[in-house]
């Protein structure tokens, strides 16, 4: 499992732990009863504090997407509903747009350079080239 980390985003660091583990499920790329990392494991390959990963992995079985079993270790729970599913998708979507645009806001650039940008990419991915990370 890669997940990324952005320790400038202003986006706790279990906040992106927990969206990336939701986006992993929703893209299916974690199938109900994959094993996540250990706690320390994660936590260990991420370079944050195990408290950490522990709150994310927390909210995360509350939630109903993952299960803890103790001596056992951390599963990704049956496929949500069509419905959660597609919530979970649309609460992704959601922080990323946040993020971004606070991010665009942070260097500088206004409303409409952004819808401007935005409106390009857009444009190319609809002419078959969807967009790439630089």
């Amino acid at each position: 499992m890669n997940l990324e980390l952005d320790f400038r985003s202003g986006i706790p660091i279990y906040v992106q732990i927990m969206d990336q583990i939701k986006n992993l499920i929703a893209a299916g790329e974690l199938q109900p009863d994959d094993q996540l990392p250990t706690v320390r494991q994660l936590a260990s390959d991420l370079r944050v504090n195990f408290n950490t990963v522990a709150r994310a992995y927390r909210l995360l079985d509350e939630a109903g997407l993952i299960s803890t079993q103790h001596g056992r270790g951390t599963y990704i729970l049956s496929p949500p509903s069509q419905v959660s599913t597609e919530r979970i998708r649309r609460q992704a979507l959601e922080g990323l747009t946040r993020s971004y645009l606070a991010q665009v806001h942070r260097l500088g650039f206004s409303p409409g350079e952004v819808l401007e940008d935005l409106q390009q990419q857009i444009e190319s991915w609809n002419n078959g080239d969807p967009p790439q990370v630089a």
